[in-house]
């Protein structure tokens, strides 16, 4: 069985002429190598999630906590294509407590960073030549979740607040080893079994 992986990259908050704030950005970013531990490099390709966001059901959680949703592909509160930079993003949240405080921590600049959570179907590997460290290209992904997160995995990623007239600066956060989140997927996947 393939294991689900999660990485880190931009997203941001942002209002229309009397609409409700979004959240939008690019939740993966192309061909920009990441250092994975001390275990090998990693980019993604284009065309990598083409085919997920065509088919698969995708959830926008925050901290890819399943009990706060905040948009889903298949009910049009979360928007996915691939342009030109990465894996670029909308979510339209609820009018609930939980994305309300969200809105403000991001507009404080506590939450500034977002994470995706994947499993790798295609990929290509080549012979370490930076730090003897192999570089692997995802070219093909199952996409699960797009989530801003209090701790992402990775340094380079960022959220932000968007709005009419201003923009809140992004924050830079030192890296943190994300929460294990295994035992709760795995409870998700034994109630969908069940139904």
């Amino acid at each position: 069985m393939k294991k689900v992986e999660r990485r880190t990259f931009d997203i941001s908050l942002k209002r229309e002429d009397g609409e409700a704030k979004k959240m939008t950005g690019h939740a993966a970013i192309f061909n920009e190598e990441t250092r994975i531990g001390s275990w090998f490099r990693e980019k993604i390709a284009p065309g990598a999630f083409s085919e997920s966001v065509q088919k698969d059901d995708i959830r926008a959680l925050f901290n890819h906590d399943a009990n706060f949703v905040l948009g889903r592909n298949r009910a049009g509160t979360l928007t996915l294509k691939e342009d030109d930079k990465g894996l670029a993003i909308e979510i339209d949240p609820p009018d609930t407590s939980f994305a309300r405080d969200l809105a403000i921590s991001m507009e404080r600049g506590d939450i500034s960073q977002m994470s995706f959570a994947f499993q790798v179907l295609g990929d290509e590997w080549e012979g370490g030549e930076t730090d003897n460290l192999d570089l692997r290209t995802i070219t093909k992904v199952k996409l699960y979740d797009v989530s801003p997160v209090t701790f992402p995995a990775y340094d380079g990623t960022d959220i932000a607040l968007h709005s009419r007239d201003a923009f809140r600066a992004n924050l830079d956060k030192p890296p943190v080893e994300p929460p294990d989140y295994s035992v709760q997927r795995a409870k998700i996947r034994l109630q969908e079994i069940a139904a």
